[in-house]
C-alpha cells in the first residue's frame, strides 16, 4: 500500500499551492486512493477519496475543497452533486464523459488505469470532468493520451517499470509529460513526489 506525500505547485510560476498526503491500494473493487491536503503551513484544506473498479471506471468519488463538497460516480456518463459551504444549495450534474478529473495526482493514475494503453497504442482521445480549485467548479475537457515508452529501472526492490505518457489539451493543443509508476505519480506539471514510504503498487 503506497503512502506518501506530493507537493503541488501552480505549474506555470511554481508557487506552492499544497501538500497532498495519500495513500493508496489495488482493492476487490479495483483500486481506492485517499488524502488529505494541507497548505505549505500545515492547515487543513480538503480531502480526495476515489475509488475505481477493475476497469478504471470512478465509482465512487468524493472531494471537499474550501467547504465545497463533491460527489461522484460513473453513471450514464458520469454523475456528481455538488454542494456548497452552507450546506443549503447542491448541484446536480450529468455529461457524456469517461471519468474525472482534477489537480489531485490520483486522476492521473485513474487516466491511466482508464485508457490501458502500451507503447504501441495510437494516442487515444477521453472526455473528462475536472473539478477545478478552490471551489470545485466542473469543466468538461478533451485531452489526447500517448504512451510514449515504458522502462524498467533497477531499485533496491527489483525493478520499477515507469511509464511516460505525452497527455495533449484538444483545445489548446498544449502537451505535457507524465511519469507514472504503478499506482504512483513520480512527475507531473505541478506535482512532484517529495515522499514515498512504501513502494508503487504493480496494476495486473
Amino acid at each position: 500500500m503506497p503512502r506518501g506525500r506530493y507537493s503541488l505547485h501552480d505549474p506555470h510560476d511554481h508557487t506552492p499551492v499544497a501538500h497532498e498526503h495519500f495513500q493508496c491500494a489495488p482493492g476487490p473493487s479495483g483500486w481506492r486512493y485517499v488524502s488529505r491536503l494541507t497548505t505549505p503551513t500545515g492547515e487543513h484544506t480538503g480531502s480526495v477519496d476515489l475509488t475505481l473498479d477493475d476497469l478504471g471506471r470512478p465509482l465512487r468519488l468524493e472531494l471537499h475543497a474550501s467547504s465545497w463538497q463533491v460527489r461522484g460516480a460513473a453513471l450514464e456518463g458520469v454523475t456528481w452533486v455538488r454542494t456548497d459551504p452552507t450546506g443549503t444549495e447542491a448541484t446536480e450534474g450529468n455529461v457524456p464523459a469517461h471519468a474525472f478529473t482534477g489537480t489531485s495526482p490520483a486522476f492521473l493514475v485513474a487516466t491511466s488505469r482508464l485508457l490501458r494503453l502500451t507503447p504501441s497504442s495510437s494516442a487515444t482521445r477521453v472526455r473528462l470532468v475536472a473539478f477545478t480549485d478552490p471551489v470545485l467548479a466542473p469543466r468538461t475537457v478533451d485531452q489526447s493520451w500517448a504512451l510514449l515508452r515504458r522502462e524498467a529501472h533497477p531499485t533496491d526492490n527489483g525493478p520499477l517499470t515507469v511509464d511516460e505518457y505525452q497527455v495533449t489539451a484538444l483545445d489548446t493543443g498544449e502537451q505535457h509529460t507524465v511519469h507514472l509508476a504503478g499506482d504512483v505519480v513520480l512527475a507531473a506539471p505541478g506535482i512532484e513526489l517529495e515522499d514515498l514510504e512504501t513502494p508503487p503498487s504493480a496494476f495486473d
